[in-house]
């Protein structure tokens, strides 16, 4: 090699975009499963909190508010990172390898969402507004464990 650095796929940052893909999973869950297709909100397999009640929709609504929140300060927080690393003059990963951390991150976001959640907690399911919603949550949970496998695959430095 001549005096010139040259970089390998671990000299890049990628903790920014893990970050990134715990957040946007998690505004994607709440976008489309919260609210575009209502499946479910935060507290709906609550007693306390029945989505069919003005009340029960409030708080919800007040739990879906900061789950947002929550994905945004995690989206914020990877931008921070990813600026951070700039400053030190650290480059940008492969598209490749920046795509499967995001993925790996979506899938570890659902994969925690659905074990604590759907089953720990019991505090929703991916479908509330069905009977028998363990099917879904196991499928949600497969799509997260599909997700963080393509991202691990799509993350590992090449050989080239």
């Amino acid at each position: 090699m001549t005096g010139a650095a040259v970089l390998r796929t671990s000299d890049h940052p990628r903790a920014p975009a893990f970050v990134l893909g715990l957040g946007l999973g998690g505004f994607i869950d709440g976008i489309v499963l919260h609210q575009i297709l209502q499946w479910h909100h935060m507290l709906s397999d609550t007693s306390g909190h029945p989505v069919d009640t003005v009340a029960g929709l409030e708080a919800n609504t007040l739990a879906d508010g900061f789950f947002h929140l929550a994905t945004w300060v995690l989206v914020t927080i990877a931008m921070l990172l990813i600026l951070s690393a700039w400053r030190r003059g650290r480059l940008a990963p492969p598209w490749r390898v920046h795509i499967g951390l995001v993925l790996a991150g979506w899938g570890a976001f659902n994969l925690v969402e659905g074990l604590v959640d759907h089953q720990l907690l019991g505090i929703h399911h991916v479908r509330d507004d069905l009977g028998a919603p363990l099917g879904w949550d196991l499928a949600f949970l497969a799509f997260g464990a599909a997700l963080v496998g393509v991202g691990v695959a799509l993350a590992r430095p090449s050989d080239g």
